[in-house]
């Protein structure tokens, strides 16, 4: 070898060396931070988040015996059986008996970690299902909690049974000290049911499922689950039946921990993931949540009273209620996971309120459902807010005018395409004699174009600018044109706009709707998809989106002799804007694109006719008539001309 090839291996060395060094030490300072937050958090007795911190340790160092010895310590106090054990108790049971790791019992190495409850550590993992014409409910033994919730009106994007969670995806379940200061999470623990019967079948009346969780003889906390015909509301009932001496008697609330991986529904992610979100009601005040189009984590503490919180996702909710009021709650989303199967994990920690004694009931409803109006209006306790509208006026017109009208239309027609076709028509038409006047005068302003721009001709000095606008100014007035009143038409159709563009992805009942093209209304129609991804743009190109810009474009030229239009900043920001919103709605609703679509063509028409009732030459002798008469000054002209003067005594500095 030569000297530059040794040179070069040297170097080689020396750089990976280095670079180990490097990332070690990055390595172990992580690790030491993560530990000693650790500690802090133990310290304090925040054990969940203590254990959460030295697993976090163990990113850094893998396999390090002091991090994995205080997670072992830290389970044991929280009764909590470790990953690994559960993993050779499934392995070990399957090659003996190859029975499916969902239906084998997992048995804990120190059964008395779980005090009282140490019958119940133990068990087979079996299922209950319970379900009616709308929702089919499976419930595991195994922390007696809904496993899965499907709904049968509808499916996934690629035609799969849409199911709201299944399997380990969710925890759902009490946690509590008992007067001997063991920690007890009834969703680790084994429910026995009442009866033997494996299916509930409601048909014409309501029907129950009865769980227990066994603490002693007559000693038991009881789970009940109501289905009633035709509903997506379930009762959920709990009863701490001879708990007094069980749980401590100075413990007024018990925690609800209840978390979720939220599974992709539809095709559109970008849309699914913008309009999923927790969302809960303050008791007897409004309806708030966490921020819509995050694209952070986020996590928020309600230390005041709650009536409900809500799992929710672009169409479908999961909801727990209550019939009293919970104490408080403590929410967390996070967007970013591993899985693309999933868009969101929730979590929330709910105190709810408990009185010690002999026996104590809790009445709670679980909603599995859609992000339907009218179904959840019926439900009660403002629980059609999870469809978020918009606020002020942007609420008010979809509420009380473009859902009403887009259900008396859906009564008597099938088709969504057609639907929103008639509703454009009818919003258009309600506000055509509000805006025929502004046709108008956008019309006679293109007669007196060609004098405007004569005037340009005269005054083509800067310093004569304030001469030519108030000369613009007199001949728009002689002329009885309002050069504002161009303005008029857009002001009017921006709330619509605006509601329109909060409708459509959230309305369920466009979803899955075929029209033309489209295979799905609430989401992105695609002609073409693209071998790679244009941010921001996507990776496919939309036709409605595509007609949306062309038809905007084409107004807009109609359109464009507007004051100021004829600047050349002006124009490029006229024909930049269509663009822009191009990349930005090619992800969204292809029923939005399409209105947008319609209500650009029909502006172009309605253009056309008012244009049709105008007289050029009236307009013109209108104009030279004016000429005769003495022009009355408005105020404010009177205050340019006032401006005027004083620019030209106290010129500004330079």
């Amino acid at each position: 070898m030569d000297r530059n090839t040794i040179t070069g291996i040297i170097l080689i060395f020396a750089i990976f060396i280095g670079f180990s060094i490097f990332n070690s030490s990055r390595r172990n300072k992580s690790y030491e931070k993560a530990v000693i937050v650790a500690e802090s958090h133990y310290a304090k007795g925040e054990l969940e988040s203590a254990r959460e911190e030295y697993i976090n340790a163990l990113r850094f160092k893998p396999n390090q015996p002091d991090a994995i010895a205080k997670i072992n310590e830290i389970n044991l106090k929280l009764g909590i059986v470790p990953e690994i054990q559960k993993t050779d108790t499934v392995s070990s049971q399957q090659s003996k008996t190859g029975i499916p790791a969902t239906s084998t019992s997992a048995v804990p190495t120190d059964i008395n970690q779980y005090g009282i409850f140490a019958r119940s550590a133990s068990g087979e993992n079996e299922f209950i299902t319970l379900e009616n014409n709308k929702v089919e409910l499976k419930i595991s033994l195994k922390g007696g909690r809904v496993y899965s919730a499907r709904l049968k009106d509808y499916r996934t994007y690629d035609s799969l049974p849409l199911i709201l969670f299944s399997g380990d995806s969710t925890v759902f379940g009490f946690n509590f000290f008992t007067t001997d200061n063991k920690a007890v999470q009834t969703n680790n623990l084994y429910f026995k049911p009442v009866t033997d019967q494996k299916s509930f079948v409601v048909s014409s009346q309501p029907d129950s499922v009865i769980l227990r969780l066994m603490a002693g003889d007559d000693k038991y906390i009881e789970y009940k689950y109501t289905l009633a015909p035709d509903k997506y509301m379930v009762d959920f009932d709990v009863t701490f039946k001879s708990m007094e001496g069980i749980i401590a008697s100075n413990q007024n609330s018990l925690t609800l921990d209840w978390k979720m991986y939220i599974p992709k529904q539809e095709k559109g992610r970008q849309n699914e993931e913008n309009y999923s979100t927790i969302k809960y009601k303050y008791f007897q005040d409004d309806v708030a949540g966490l921020r819509l189009r995050s694209t952070k984590d986020e996590k928020v503490d309600i230390t005041t009273k709650l009536s409900w919180i809500a799992f929710q996702d672009q169409f479908f909710s999961t909801v727990i209620l209550t019939n009293d009021f919970f104490l408080n709650g403590s929410f967390s989303s996070t967007r970013t996971l591993t899985s693309s199967k999933y868009i969101r994990y929730y979590t929330s920690e709910i105190g709810v309120p408990f009185n010690p004694g002999s026996s104590n009931a809790i009445s709670m409803k679980l909603y599995y459902g859609p992000n339907s109006i009218t179904t959840l209006k019926k439900e009660g306790l403002e629980l059609e807010k999870l469809v978020f509208l918009g606020k002020n006026i942007i609420g008010w017109i979809s509420r009380f005018a473009i859902i009403p009208i887009f259900n008396w239309l859906d009564n008597f027609i099938g088709n969504y395409g057609i639907i929103i076709l008639i509703l454009t028509i009818i919003i258009k038409l309600v506000l055509f004699p509000l805006t025929f006047k502004s046709y108008q005068s956008q019309a006679k302003m293109q007669v007196l174009k060609p004098m405007v721009e004569e005037l340009g001709k005269k005054f083509p000095k800067k310093e004569d600018a304030m001469k030519k606008q108030q000369a613009t100014m007199d001949l728009y007035k002689r002329a009885g044109v309002n050069p504002m009143g161009g303005c008029l038409p857009m002001l009017l159709q921006m709330p619509i706009l605006f509601a329109m563009y909060r409708f459509f992805p959230v309305s369920i009942e466009l979803r899955q709707e075929h029209f033309l093209w489209a295979k799905d209304l609430s989401t992105y129609d695609s002609i073409l998809t693209l071998p790679f991804i244009i941010p921001m743009y996507g990776d496919h190109v939309s036709l409605f989106t595509l007609l949306m810009t062309a038809s905007t474009l084409l107004t807009m030229k109609m359109t464009g002799s507007s004051p100021g239009s004829d600047q050349p900043g002006m124009k490029m920001m006229m024909y930049m804007m269509p663009v822009m919103f191009m990349v930005f709605l090619n992800n969204f609703s292809s029923g939005l694109t399409y209105y947008y679509f319609l209500a650009n063509m029909i502006t172009y028409g309605q253009n056309v006719i008012s244009k049709r009732f105008i007289n050029a030459d009236a307009v013109l002798a209108k104009l030279e008539e004016n000429k005769k008469k003495p022009l009355k000054k408005s105020k404010w002209q009177q205050r340019l001309e006032a401006a005027a003067k004083q620019r030209g005594i106290n010129p500004p500095k330079k």
